[in-house]
């Protein structure tokens, strides 16, 4: 018998590759962060001597879930202003609160409550937004989650950078640092085609290619960005974009709400991939992205939650139901979207975005083991028929029970490992003082 880490069983198993696959009463043989091996309980039992056997007769495992799109750090602004159009929130509350209070630490003891609050929901990696990457990277490793930090570009200064150079050269010095590290990676993010000039999308695209990173931008978020762009540059911005080279399989739009058949198609045949936020979308009054549109033309679309503020919860499990509900009302069509691929989207597409699906988004040996184990114990989840289903349309992040990431127990048993939730409070309520005291 091979002496391992870990032995993990479980009334099912959905690996997400095969697509569609349920596997009961099986196990996930896994090693020095790796997974071995996922077979029937019995037959792993007799080939695994583990040093730790963890039985979980009423759950299932799955991977761990990809945030696509996030600004992790904006955990400490959820709720600071409601109910306000995108630009009105941004002007007027947003913009004014991180000119005042958006520094290093801001950014350490936000991005520590959202990866808090991820775990807790079974998300095991996620793709950021925010400035002050460097410290977004120090709380990602006291946390000891995955992330893709963004690279955060914009034309305007901030306490952050002073000009489009500064905020590149910083990010590649941070990318730089981390290159090797296992559990990050970094995205080129040029934070919106209405924040940055045509001069500095042109240098995105160079440092694109020459370092093989993604590029992560919102894009076609609402109806007034579009009108702006064709007032400013007589084009659409995704024609805009398209001219200066960004479209292609690198590019991660964010939101993509509105988009006409034209469009669909040039990203289809770019390869582009796209970052759907319903829940963000919906509350800002933004639209409803054809999700269904793109899926029939073979685009990759991921979940995003966008950040606390505007959403106001990193919860995937809600963007998975909502996402499924809103296509099939769009479409017309109750098979639209169905659970196997809402959960694909949660998973594998996230991961294949970010470049990282031979890494995450799927049990299948020689991955890392980032795993998430759902409860389905409880009232609320009898009787179940179909445990796919059942993830999306039934399960909550409350049922989330465990998550590993690279093997590690981040989550014991609805607890926390690695943080402290004290500490996070307490620093939560101090920086509530802080800008509730002249923004809300």
């Amino acid at each position: 018998m091979l002496t391992i880490d870990t032995l993990l069983t479980a009334r099912y198993i959905i690996p997400v590759e095969p697509a569609g696959a349920v596997l009961a009463g099986h196990a996930i043989a896994v090693d020095n962060g790796k997974i071995l091996a996922v077979l029937p309980a019995a037959t792993a039992h007799q080939h695994y001597l583990p040093r730790e056997h963890i039985a979980l007769p009423d759950h299932v495992l799955i991977p761990g879930l990809v945030n696509l799109h996030t600004h992790a750090a904006m955990s400490l602004m959820r709720g600071l202003a409601d109910d306000l159009p995108l630009m009105a929130w941004l002007k007027s509350h947003i913009w004014p609160a991180e000119a005042e209070h958006a520094q290093h630490e801001f950014a350490f003891h936000g991005t520590q409550l959202a990866c808090a609050e991820m775990l807790q929901g079974g998300i095991t990696c996620f793709n950021d937004m925010y400035f002050f990457p460097e410290a977004a990277a120090h709380a990602v490793q006291a946390a000891g989650m995955r992330a893709a930090l963004g690279m955060i570009v914009l034309d305007a200064p901030t306490a952050y950078a002073s000009d489009a150079d500064d905020y590149l050269a910083k990010g590649v010095a941070l990318r730089d640092e981390y290159r090797d590290h296992p559990l990050l990676s970094f995205c080129l993010a040029p934070h919106a085609p209405y924040t940055v000039g045509d001069k500095t999308f042109t240098k995105i695209v160079t440092y694109a290619e020459q370092l093989n990173l993604p590029v992560h931008l919102h894009l076609h978020e609402t109806l007034d960005e579009i009108t702006d762009s064709l007032q400013q540059h007589n084009l659409r911005p995704i024609a805009r974009l398209n001219h200066l080279g960004l479209l292609g399989p690198n590019l991660i739009a964010v939101h993509a709400t509105h988009l006409n058949d034209a469009e669909i198609a040039l990203l289809s045949q770019q390869g582009c991939h796209v970052a759907h936020c319903p829940s963000s979308n919906l509350k800002l009054a933004s639209g409803i992205a054809p999700v269904s549109a793109m899926a029939q033309r073979g685009i990759n679309a991921g979940l995003g939650t966008d950040g606390a503020a505007s959403n106001n919860r990193l919860d995937l499990f809600a963007e998975m139901r909502l996402a499924a509900l809103l296509a099939k009302a769009q479409s017309g069509q109750a098979d639209a979207l169905p659970a196997a691929q809402v959960l694909q989207m949660a998973t594998l597409n996230g991961a294949q975005a970010l470049g990282l699906d031979r890494l995450i988004g799927s049990l299948v040996a020689g991955k890392a083991a980032d795993i998430t184990a759902v409860d389905f114990s409880g009232l609320a989840l009898l009787p179940c028929y179909d445990p796919l289903s059942h993830l999306v349309y039934v399960a909550g992040r409350e049922n989330v029970s465990h998550v590993w990431v690279n093997g590690k127990l981040l989550l014991d048993n609805r607890r926390l490992t690695t943080l402290d939730e004290v500490t996070l409070k307490n620093q939560t309520v101090v920086w509530q003082q802080k800008l509730g005291a002249h923004h809300v």
